[in-house]
């Protein structure tokens, strides 16, 4: 079943290592939430499948919507697709924005899991940061949305930043587990070309990133959560038994979603289409009636890089049983032979028996590149 992203494009503050496309102006929520809806609308045909598993409310930051606001949007939502009776439906919210008052709103309008972007439960690394909220709002707003009644709650963390030490790292994760929590998303600190922490870092104000400090503090992770009976089912993702994001699981599976919102991309087994990021130009084109995107339709070879990419950051790797018609013996064949070289540094691992070509621990520290690496040896073959 296919699934629907919504791009809310609105912070509070800029984050100093986001590349996200935002706005910290909140004065065109109301016209932007009209558009988005109205593209809900427009977008009916896309999909070839009617059934929705997951709604995802993204961002930006979706939890800034008033409740009236959000559930315009799950309404329209509601009445041009078919929702699973159970379907998934996330809201990615900040710690301070989750008072008692909008956790009840939130679950009454049917939002059944939360992703909170806490990131660090040290002030200090919030700051650095340049986060909205502190770490005693972080531990507040869990307690609270568990106490609401949320059974699916996700935090963000982030590990690689200057100055976090491996115990401080441990100190994060061990009060993330102390917590009512079932699902850890961890990304290593990035440094993004024009954000405002890659200005201080050329001026020398901020210090740049350890790369050695920051693998050794995922390794770390990959030890710690599974001991704590997180599974790492993707690069960056940790659950714990029956709590995988759905949602994020169908984009690595290429199960076709939407995307609505300025930025937000769509994918329907053919082509990929993107929308404008640009919030003014959106909500005009909108409203004379067109869906500001460009459009990819995706060749063969491009339809098996993207099975590379997406099927090697997941635990169970690429299977060849569930490969498509894209996928010749010859494909098939040649990706085994490339991969050897990585099987020999024991980064990769082949399963005959399974049929199945996937990253070791140590290979999940460099899953792009190794996707890269066979993205070259696919585009030779025709």
């Amino acid at each position: 079943m296919a699934g629907i992203y919504v791009h809310i494009p609105f912070c509070k503050q800029a984050c100093n290592y986001c590349n996200f496309h935002f706005s910290v102006s909140k004065k065109q929520i109301p016209e932007m939430v009209h558009a988005i809806a109205r593209e809900a609308v427009m977008q009916t045909q896309f999909l070839k499948q009617p059934m929705i598993d997951t709604l995802y409310f993204g961002g930006g930051t979706p939890s800034l919507l008033n409740i009236q606001q959000l559930v315009q949007l799950i309404t329209t939502i509601q009445q041009q697709y078919t929702l699973a009776a159970d379907a998934e439906i996330t809201l990615e919210v900040n710690p301070d924005d989750c008072t008692p008052l909008a956790l009840q709103q939130w679950r009454h309008a049917g939002i059944n899991r939360l992703s909170m972007g806490v990131q660090s439960f040290r002030d200090a690394n919030l700051l650095w940061m340049n986060r909205s909220h502190h770490a005693t709002a972080a531990l507040q707003a869990i307690v609270q949305a568990h106490a609401a009644g949320f059974d699916n709650i996700s935090i963000d963390l982030i590990y690689g930043i200057p100055q976090l030490t491996n115990e401080a790292w441990h100190q994060n994760i061990h009060k993330a587990l102390s917590l009512p929590i079932q699902h850890l998303s961890c990304y290593a600190l990035t440094v993004e070309p024009k954000t405002a922490l890659h200005h201080s870092i050329q001026k020398k104000s901020k210090d740049n990133i350890d790369i050695d400090a920051q693998a050794k503090q995922f390794e770390l992770l990959m030890q710690w959560l599974p001991e704590a009976d997180f599974e790492q089912y993707e690069v960056s993702n940790f659950a714990k038994p029956g709590y995988q994001s759905r949602h994020n699981n169908s984009y690595w599976k290429g199960i076709p979603y939407i995307g609505l919102g300025p930025s937000a991309h769509s994918y329907n087994g053919t082509w990929r289409q993107w929308n404008i990021a640009n919030n003014s130009l959106y909500i005009q084109n909108i409203q004379n009636g067109n869906i500001p995107a460009e459009k990819e339709i995706l060749t063969p070879a491009q339809k098996r890089n993207e099975q590379i990419m997406i099927a090697l950051r997941t635990k169970e790797g690429i299977q060849f049983s569930k490969l498509d018609d894209n996928w010749t013996n010859r494909h098939q064949k040649q990706l085994i032979h490339a991969a050897q070289k990585w099987i020999t540094q024991g980064l990769m691992e082949w399963l005959p028996q399974k049929e199945q070509l996937h990253l070791t621990p140590k290979g999940m520290l460099y899953a792009d590149g190794i996707a890269a690496d066979l993205f070259e040896v696919n585009a030779s073959l025709h």
